[in-house]
């Protein structure tokens, strides 16, 4: 098994300095699971799966977490601010990637002791959904998210664009969303919508990135501001 951690260190050449987020490329799925379960705690999807619990939510993304990082090449990105506090994460799935039949295993047994049966059928409802429109070679955006109270700066754009400038994506970069306000938020950087599709009470929308040229994509801070 290998994971992400591997990779290189912390980035402060652009976001670091005094009281300036400072990026981590390599953050341990621990790290990362705890913001991300604050940035979702009203997402549609993650609201539907873990029924609206801070505990069950918490739970849920540490576990999913926990086996993201057991595929090869699977890649973290963490913005911390000035005081070293983790305020914005992201997740990334290589192209083709799927754990292990032991970990998708380990996976279920943490899910359905730490969640409940609900949200273990359910995340696999939406998975079976999601995951078979991926186009081919494509890179899967899984989450990305800011602490709230780090929201409306601009963070979550800085990490967005940053992490699309460094994953190399021949295939592009894949991402489901069932919050129809990021719709357009992620058209700024380059996504357009695949389909469209209905899990449960859920309204999903695909959307795909091509590959930008160098210099072509968006600035930092661009679209994304939570």
């Amino acid at each position: 098994m290998s994971d992400a951690g591997t990779g290189p260190g912390p980035d402060t050449g652009v976001d670091g300095g005094p009281g300036r987020p400072v990026r981590d490329d390599a953050p341990p799925p621990a790290r990362c699971a705890p913001v991300l379960a604050a940035a979702f705690v009203r997402e549609p999807a993650t609201a539907w799966i873990t029924g609206g619990s801070d505990r069950v939510r918490r739970a849920w993304f540490g576990a999913t977490l926990r086996t993201h990082a057991t595929l090869p090449g699977a890649r973290r990105h963490l913005l911390t601010d000035g005081d070293g506090r983790p305020v914005a994460a992201a997740v990334l799935t290589p192209p083709a990637a799927v754990p292990s039949g032991a970990a998708r295993v380990a996976w279920a047994a943490r899910t359905l002791v730490g969640c409940g049966p609900r949200a273990l059928v359910r995340t696999l409802r939406y998975l079976h959904a999601a995951e078979a429109g991926t186009p081919a070679g494509a890179w899967t955006l899984e989450f990305i998210g800011v602490e709230p109270g780090a929201a409306g700066r601009g963070t979550g754009g800085r990490l967005l664009a940053h992490l699309l400038a460094v994953t190399p994506a021949p295939g592009g970069v894949f991402l489901t969303t069932a919050d129809q306000a990021n719709v357009r938020l992620y058209e700024r950087f380059g996504f357009t919508t695949l389909r469209r599709l209905t899990v449960g009470p859920l309204e999903v929308v695909a959307m795909w990135r091509p590959d930008a040229p160098a210099g072509r994509g968006p600035a930092e801070g661009d679209g994304l501001t939570d």
